[in-house]
């Protein structure tokens, strides 16, 4: 049948459906503020007429290269264009600076094709015991997850593990604005009925990232310019990148295990993943110390990863209806639209239409790379040929434009600034925005974890031992203790080679 479904797919139709869906993705992707979960929901009409196949072919192309544009925006001007870009930015940008964008984005490019492959491969093979995986995941174990996420705080931090702790607890107090997901309550709202949808992702992602860097050009002024400009006239070769790439087979085995295995717990996303993945890839580097100046390993890291997240995801919705990332919801509304109901008659009544959605997403990544590639340079051309003076207004208008679009609120905007002065201040004294960001994420879904647990454990007489009842969270409280003493461990052994080397 897989056979059979793949030569279906080689229609002229379909392969225009892949490359026009990965384009559309790609744009939507490198515009910050504009999300693939958008960027769906846009062309969702447009598949109404088309056939089943078709338009599921269509969905996952744009899902596929919208994740994969966040990198552009991440890698150029330091702007997660997605937030699954965010740790893309913390070794594109660098690069981009030392006149490496162009390869930058071909590793990028290369490293996304490599994981979107590996995440429909997994889809493809690993279905029914990933979705029998992701059945044990309750309440105690997404909190667990949450606070193993928190750990990478130390790592992700400059300097200063301290610093970065402050960063964290500041993005959880962020995270806690609003209306409380469980039990309804109002908090830290200022008595202003505005503030009560809280502060949303990607608003906090473009205050946090985009606008303490247009600051900083806005204040360089040509200076900025001048150093970009000298040194971007550098060229890469494909074939050296690609080479770049394969050669550190353990860094994308890595994390595309990572990105699948976080893909299939719903909610968490390529956010998670590719931040989790970036830690683990400093961790295994025989120089740690060198992340954050423009090494590829890191870029590896997470593009690989969070590419792996696009068809990961869809292991929860195709055999528990579950979407596993807010995009996923839009394609259940397809497949519910079509009369295609979630399970094993997917696989079986339907297994055709199913396996065809499956090996398109191969096919999108693949697409990737030419049109990735093409539209890579083109990009790359007009935001370094473009003068400052004119760069950072319309990057500011951009930003705040997309801000706007994401709930169509004012108050967003205002919230983006606010942030986005913030970030800037606290950048000068060393706190990162990746902590404050991160303490978003994952204390939202740390708090929801807990509280549920708190609710599902009030007959019993100490409700807080539900944390600790399956075996499961065992496991990942281990690896939240090694997590946590990793910094230290590792600072430990810098010091006794240092002393052996001294001795010696």
């Amino acid at each position: 049948m897989v056979f059979e479904t793949f030569m279906t797919l080689l229609d002229p139709v379909i392969i225009l459906s892949i490359f026009a869906g990965v384009s559309a993705g790609l744009f939507v992707g490198a515009m910050p503020g504009l999300t693939a979960t958008m960027a769906l929901a846009v062309l969702l009409p447009f598949t109404f007429t088309l056939p089943p196949l078709h338009g599921l072919v269509a969905l996952g192309a744009v899902y596929m290269g919208a994740i994969y544009g966040g990198s552009f925006a991440a890698i150029l001007v330091n702007t997660p264009g997605t937030p699954s870009s965010i740790a893309t930015a913390f070794e594109g940008y660098p690069m981009s600076k030392q006149g490496r964008a162009l390869e930058a984005l071909s590793i990028a490019t290369v490293a996304s094709a490599i994981g979107g492959i590996a995440g429909s491969l997994f889809l493809l093979l690993l279905s029914p015991p990933l979705a029998k995986l992701s059945l044990r995941f309750g309440p105690a174990e997404y909190f667990w997850v949450a606070i193993l996420g928190l750990t990478l705080i130390a790592s992700l931090s400059e300097g200063s593990s301290t610093k970065g702790m402050m960063g964290g607890a500041l993005g959880m107090i962020i995270g806690t604005m609003g209306v409380a997901p469980i039990g309804g309550e109002t908090r830290f709202t200022f008595g202003m009925p505005v503030l009560q949808g809280g502060v949303a992702m990607i608003v906090a992602l473009i205050g946090l990232f985009v606008l303490p860097e247009l600051y900083t050009m806005a204040a360089k002024g040509k200076t900025a310019l001048t150093a970009v400009e000298v040194d971007s006239k550098a060229r890469s070769s494909f074939w050296r990148v690609t080479k770049t790439v394969f050669s550190m087979p353990g860094n994308l085995i890595r994390s595309c295990i990572i990105g699948e295995i976080v893909a299939i717990i719903p909610g968490a996303g390529g956010n998670v993943a590719n931040l989790v993945a970036y830690n683990e890839a400093k961790r295994a580097s025989k120089h740690p110390e060198k992340f954050g100046t423009g090494l590829p390993e890191g870029l590896v890291a997470t593009e690989s990863s969070n590419n792996v997240t696009v068809a990961g995801s869809m292991v929860p919705l195709l055999t528990l209806g579950i979407p596993g990332a807010p995009p996923d919801a839009v394609i259940l509304g397809v497949m519910m639209l079509h009369g295609l109901r979630p399970g094993i008659e997917l696989f079986t009544t339907s297994g055709k239409l199913t396996y065809g959605f499956i090996i398109s997403m191969g096919l999108a990544a693949i697409a990737m790379v030419p049109v990735g590639l093409l539209g890579g340079r083109l990009i790359y051309k007009v935001i370094f040929r473009t003068p400052v003076y004119f760069l950072v207004p319309t990057i500011a208008m951009a930003t705040m434009l997309g801000t706007y679009a994401v709930r169509n609120s004012h108050t967003d905007v205002i919230i983006m600034l606010i942030l986005g002065t913030m970030g800037y201040l606290f950048k000068q004294i060393g706190i990162a925005p990746a902590p404050i960001v991160l303490g978003l994420i994952l204390g939202t879904i740390a708090e929801m974890g807990y509280v549920q647990t708190m609710l599902s454990g009030q007959a019993s007489q100490y409700p807080a031992l539900k944390l600790f009842e399956n075996g499961l969270s065992h496991i990942l409280i281990g690896m939240i203790v090694f997590s946590a003493a990793w910094p230290y461990l590792a600072a430990l052994k810098r010091r006794i080679m240092s002393k052996k080397g001294g001795s010696a």
